[in-house]
């Protein structure tokens, strides 16, 4: 045997120590052995792959008979490890076998055998080949622990801990982290248990839990043994019909064979790492590929040595044992030669391959301590697939990955740099202050809160030292520059040091730390001059080094790059109020310590503390188009998702809490009762009622059963369900409102290109007007603030809220006024209209039917049944009522339930009504308490039970019905005895409003996301003859874009989550101030008294005001026009000239009536609801069914037939309204209505839904 290069190496822990390099000659094999062995006994481990080539080492299996215990095992192990020759043993104590791997030219299988029989056991070589070992080692079994660590105060308990459980025989790696309390522990299972280290944790005097431990990410020797030993000859003949359509094509009878599987079960990217190291061991396996989305595994492979029955075992015996392979019905896999020059791998197929839309993921990474780290994961993560660029800052503790997410998700990024032994976690899209994402911080307009377009364009940033990641994850050139950074100084003030050792000690650990260049410390002075690489460590950081050496340290004020300053020019900026704006702002932000903005010259001077925010900050904080409204909008999201893995039969086998940007599509999630729906999905398992307000506007619940959709955001009332993912992260349904939202309020007007056609003579007036303001620039600059003042904080005394000038002056311009349905027309909340009795008087009374009934629904949650709870104990005179036992309530049908002591109640309420005085007391009666059994619900849940329906009965429901009224049925004891009509009622002064609005010139549109049929009845209601009903969200933006192309200036009235895209869209967005905080943080007036009459009062005082603004502008003009041409001397020949006193009069008598003029504002009454009346006395008139034109959706084609079609009987996937949810009568086409969800997005499905269900 020629001699070879050859290494001994030993390792504690995981730090490999070369103890010899020489040249050994195939005898010197024994000497090698004995000294592997040594390095074992002395609690080390020894390593022959390095002293055998991989092609000399075989793995094979032994049956042995006679094993009793684990005394057994080890006896076997501890005899056979001694022999020369032998690298590996396992042994087996179930499966009565031992896994050997052994060098054939030192010791041959028999001699085992023949050494265990020895001791009295019986040995035989297993049936099979002995198969040569794979040309990579054997992995080690390893699985990972998370402890949970309590008691530790600072850095020194952290490295106690992890100086202690490094030196346990077993554990592979250990770090420790301060902040988060935990531990994370790699150990060998078959050497120690989590049990063990939990105690080891505990002994030095810390309190110690196992949050969760992960099954091994290997196989085992047993387990390649068994796969090995598998012949590939042994297929079956049904197994070989399937592959043998493969293509063939052979390079000197080497060939290779492409298989793809189907793999279940993964759940992340360890799930991946595992079944790629694993597979890729086997013998004859030649390249895998394992994809996560996906879902498949594919294999290059010898179909000399495995089959792809075999690969299917192997991925199903990986633990932890939940993967199921299905295999392919045809292999259509190609046969390549292995010494082909242009054969490729996948891998650098996909490489080779145009890379899709990029994505930036930001990772926080923990654990880093010298460039070396950064080295390491960057070099890593480069050769990823997808990965296009990574920047990692040492300083910062953040990565930034340039990546396609299509070939690998921030998850999988976030595992593959968490395996290397750092603490990572996936910062948020929507993390910075500007959710709206990536900004041009060069030229960019935008919208400030009140409402002034602004450009900011940054000049001179001049700040030293600034940290690189304050525009970290916005753009791709953020990324750090491969340009060297100059070395900079820092100057540290220092107590507590009292010799020149102090001084010492400092200086030493200082320059020990990555990025210090030179320390320098004045004992006297009590200072230190620190020149550091701020690419590598920052002035805070050193400090906090000094303090953790025992010192107090602090950074002096006069340090260079301590403060940057940054010089802005904001363009758009028209009063006082934007300066206000902008300055306050920035003042609340932190880091900022100076501001200044100056209106004449447009710029704004900021002072700030680079180690806290950067100029870009600055920039996007002063262009933010983030408004209260969308930060209550993002409110509504959940943070985090429990994500489920479902075993056979759908049972949960594990369930795991991941924040809510590592939710991925097809993920199955649990939703508790009470919980917020994560994602949008489809039900799997389960039934429940969903509170859908925020998309439809509608307070009643949906029903939601296997198949249906639920929407992100929405809040699930009743039962635990699980569904499954469809649309994650930026779209989902609440995702898009907040963008929806967001566009609307940079948006606002569409046809700017109107104003631009008059820019000429604009310009011709303008230049005259400011001759006029220069000679008189109070009156006129006093004509428009003051009116606006005095004019909003009237309205606000008169209960309407005006948030700045531009709506009090945009409000006389409305010609459209579109209302939203519920809680807007209507109340918003069910109220019961009608109880029918449907027995004799004398038989059941209606004092006992609302007795029973109100006990009843008293158990129930859903808004119907507490409405009729509380019109029951209204009518009753009472608040306690009677006794509900086996309570049962099924979603979408009704409820059953036994009551009891109903008999009490009544006796108490007669008595109380005649104890005030009405009649006699009667005389006692048989107080024996009574169980009733009853029955509340639509028509399918009393035919379920067995009840018959007559026709009078199902009349009188169609009618109350088609007037938009919910209809349910009572029986009692088998009986039906009532039913009661509830309806969301109209609110008394709607109808006046409309009328007077119409009146006025203003088209009144009704648009709501309820059904057609409840549309149509309060249109009829109100008067309001146009009709857009089942629209979603981005329907009535489209609708008020719509309008305002026309030229129409628009008003939405709204008061739910799903309108505020439309309040933010409209020219003036009208809150009702008891709706939803997001819907009045989007609109531009609130009415705080929640009165619709107020949004007819809101234009009136426009009207009012806008005169009164000209009105001051015609004082101020005739002043100047009058007052200059005397004053310039023009009357001089006539005798009349001006003296310098009279033109200071003149000026001032200007101010006083301009001012004065708008307090003559102050004079104003909102019309109250009498002079409403009068002026709409003999005018209004109701509207048929017929005169009402209701639109569905976006489509303009009328659906002008009153009469119910198959429509009205289907309970729409998203917009459901009081009568549709306890819809009882069962539709043919339901099952279509369900999938019509999946096809086309809630939010951005402009088309006819109709044409789909």
């Amino acid at each position: 045997m020629p001699e070879q290069e050859r290494q001994i190496t030993t390792r504690e822990g995981t730090s490999p120590k070369i103890i010899s390099k020489l040249s050994l000659p195939t005898r010197a094999w024994e000497s090698a052995m004995k000294q592997s062995f040594a390095f074992d006994n002395v609690g080390y481990e020894g390593s022959l792959d390095g002293l055998c080539p991989s092609s000399q080492m075989t793995i094979s299996t032994i049956r042995i008979l006679g094993m009793t215990c684990q005394s057994c095992v080890k006896s076997i192990e501890g005899v056979i490890s001694g022999l020369k020759g032998i690298v590996n043993i396992k042994v087996s104590l179930e499966q009565g076998r031992a896994t050997v791997k052994y060098v054939p030219s030192v010791v041959s299988l028999q001699q085992v055998c023949h050494q265990i029989g020895d001791m009295g056991f019986e040995a035989s070589i297993a049936g099979g080949k002995p198969a040569s070992w794979p040309s990579r080692s054997l992995p080690t079994q390893e699985a990972v622990v998370k402890l949970r660590v309590e008691g530790m105060t600072c850095q020194s308990c952290v490295s106690s801990i992890e100086g202690t459980i490094r030196k346990l025989q077993g554990v592979v790696r250990a770090k420790v982290s301060l902040g988060n309390q935990e531990a994370v522990i790699t150990y060998q299972p078959y050497l120690i248990q989590p049990e063990d280290l939990r105690d080891h944790v505990t002994d030095m005097g810390f309190e110690a839990a196992i949050k969760n431990k992960m099954a091994p990410r290997s196989l085992g020797p047993i387990d390649i043994g068994r796969l090995q030993s598998t012949n590939p000859k042994r297929l079956s003949a049904s197994a070989n019909q399937n592959f043998n359509n493969s293509e063939t094509l052979g390079h000197q009878g080497s060939q290779v064979v492409t298989l793809q599987l189907r793999v279940e079960g993964m759940h992340c990217m360890s799930c991946v790492l595992n079944i790629e190291e694993n597979i890729g061991q086997l013998p004859g396996v030649q390249n895998i590929q394992v994809s996560l989305e996906n879902k498949t595994a594919q294999v290059q492979y010898d179909p000399s040595c495995t089959n792809p029955v075999s690969l299917q075992r192997a991925i199903e015996a990986l633990p932890p044992g939940n993967f199921k392979v299905s295999l392919p019905d045809e292999a259509e896999g190609s046969r390549t030669g292995h010494e082909s020059s242009s054969c490729h791998t996948p891998a650098s197929l996909q490489r080779n391959q145009v890379p899709g839309m990029c994505s930036t993921t930001v990772l926080t990474i923990a654990g880093m301590t010298c460039v070396s780290c950064v080295q390491s994961i960057e070099g890593l993560i480069s050769y990823r697939e997808g990965v296009q660029q990574i920047t990692v800052s040492l300083a910062e503790g953040t990565g930034v990955v340039l990546h396609d997410p299509s070939v690998i998700s921030p998850e999988e990024l976030r595992a593959a740099v968490e395996d290397m032994g750092f603490e990572v976690s996936v910062i948020p899209e929507n993390y910075s202050t500007n959710p709206a994402g990536n900004h041009n911080a060069g030229n960019s307009m935008v919208q400030t809160p009140g409402g002034v377009p602004v450009s900011v364009q940054e000049v001179a940033p001049r700040a030293e030292g600034l940290p690189s990641n304050h525009n970290a994850g916005h753009s791709s050139k953020s990324l750090p520059s491969t340009g060297a950074v100059a070395p900079q100084k820092c100057f540290l003030q220092i107590k507590g040091m009292t010799c020149a050792s102090c001084v010492s000690n400092i200086e030493r650990n200082l320059q020990k730390e990555a990025g210090i260049l030179s320390v320098l410390v004045a004992l006297m002075a009590g200072k230190a001059e620190v020149k550091y690489s701020p690419e590598v460590i920052q002035p805070l950081r050193i400090a906090q080094l000094i303090q953790d050496l025992g010192f107090e340290a602090a950074i002096m004020e006069d340090y260079a790059g301590s403060l940057g300053d940054i010089e802005l020019i904001i363009t758009g900026m028209t009063c006082a109020s934007c300066v206000h704006n902008i300055e306050s702002k920035l003042t609340r932000t932190n880091g900022i310590t100076y501001t200044s903005v100056a209106l004449a010259t447009s710029k704004a001077l900021v002072k700030f503390d680079p180690e806290i925010i950067g100029p870009r900050d600055i920039v996007k904080i002063i262009e933010s188009k983030t408004s209260e409204a969308l930060a209550k909008l993002m409110s509504l999201q959940a943070t985090e998702a429990t994500v489920v893995t479902l075993g056979e039969d759908n049972l949960i086998i594990r369930e795991e809490q991941v924040p809510m940007e590592l939710v991925q599509r097809d993920d199955i999630i649990k939703v508790v009762p009470g919980g917020k729906f994560p994602v949008d999905g489809k039900v799997l398992e389960g039934n429940t009622m969903a509170d859908e307000s925020l998309i439809t506007g509608e307070a009643m619940p949906v029903t939601k059963k296997p198949g249906s959709t639920v929407i992100s955001g929405s809040i699930n009332a009743h039962g635990s369900v699980l569904i499954k993912a469809t649309h994650v992260g930026n779209d989902t349904t609440l995702a898009q409102i907040v963008k929806l939202v967001e566009e609307a309020q940079m948006s606002k007007n569409p046809n700017k290109h109107i104003s631009q056609t008059e820019v000429i003579i604009r310009f011709a007036f303008q230049t005259s007007i400011t001759v006029l303001c220069i000679a008189c620039p109070c009156s006129l600059g006093l004509a428009t603030p003051t009116a606006v003042m005095v004019g909003t904080g009237v309205a606000a005394q008169n209960g309407i809220l005006i948030k700045g000038g531009k709506p009090l002056e945009m409000a006389h311009k409305i010609k459209t006024v579109m209302f939203d349905k519920t809680g807007t027309i209507t109340h918003g909340v069910p109220r019961v209209m009608r109880v029918l009795l449907l027995v004799d008087v004398a038989t059941l009374t209606l004092r006992k039917v609302l007795a029973v009934v109100g006990t009843a629904e008293a158990s129930s949650e859903h808004p119907l049944g507490v409405a009729v709870t509380k019109y029951c104990k209204e009518e009753l005179g009472t608040e306690t009522l009677g006794y509900c036992t086996d309570f049962q309530a099924v979603p979408g049908c009704g409820i059953g339930c036994k009551v009891s002591n109903v008999e009490g109640i009544l006796a108490h309420s007669e008595r109380a009504g005649h104890l005030n005085g009405v009649g006699s007391l009667p005389a006692e009666k048989d107080a024996t308490s009574q169980t009733f059994s009853v029955l509340i619900g639509n028509r399918e849940w009393l035919r379920r039970n067995g009840l018959i329906i007559s026709s009078d009965v199902s009349d009188a429901m169609t009618d109350h019905e088609m007037k938009g009224q919910t209809a349910i049925l009572v029986a009692i004891d088998g009986v039906l005895c009532g039913m009661i009509a509830i309806a969301d009622a109209v609110k008394q002064e709607a109808a006046l409003a409309v009328h007077t609005l119409q009146s006025m010139g203003v088209d009144v549109v009704l648009i709501t996301g309820d059904n057609r049929k409840t549309a149509r009845a309060i249109a009829t209601q109100v008067g309001i003859s146009k009709v857009f009903a089942e629209v979603l969200p981005s329907h009535k933006v489209a609708k008020v874009q719509e309008l305002q192309m026309k030229g129409k200036k628009v008003a939405m009235v709204g008061d739910g989550i799903n309108d505020s895209p439309a309040l933010a869209q409209a020219d003036m967005g009208v809150a009702i101030g008891t709706g939803t905080d997001v819907a009045i943080e989007a609109a531009d007036v609130v009415l705080i008294r929640n009165d619709l009459l107020d949004v007819v009062a809101s234009i009136h005082l426009s009207k009012r005001t806008v005169r009164r603004i000209r009105i001051n502008l015609v004082l101020a003009l005739i002043y100047n026009l009058v007052g200059i041409p005397i004053a310039a001397g023009v009357f001089m020949p006539i005798g009349i000239v001006l003296r310098p006193w009279m033109g200071s009069a003149a000026m001032a008598a200007s101010s006083v009536s301009v001012v004065l003029s708008s307090l003559q504002l102050k004079c104003y009454k909102k019309p109250d609801l009498e002079w409403y009346e009068a002026q709409a006395h003999g005018r209004m008139k109701p509207l048929t069914a017929s005169q009402v034109s209701v639109y569905i959706g976006m489509d303009d084609r009328q659906r002008d037939s009153p009469r119910a079609t198959p429509w009205d009987q289907v309970s729409y996937v998203s917009q459901v309204s009081l009568s549709s949810l306890t819809s009882d009568r069962p539709s043919r086409h339901s099952a279509a209505a369900d999938d019509s969800g999946d096809k086309w997005s809630l939010l951005l499905n402009d088309r006819d839904e109709e044409q789909y269900i």
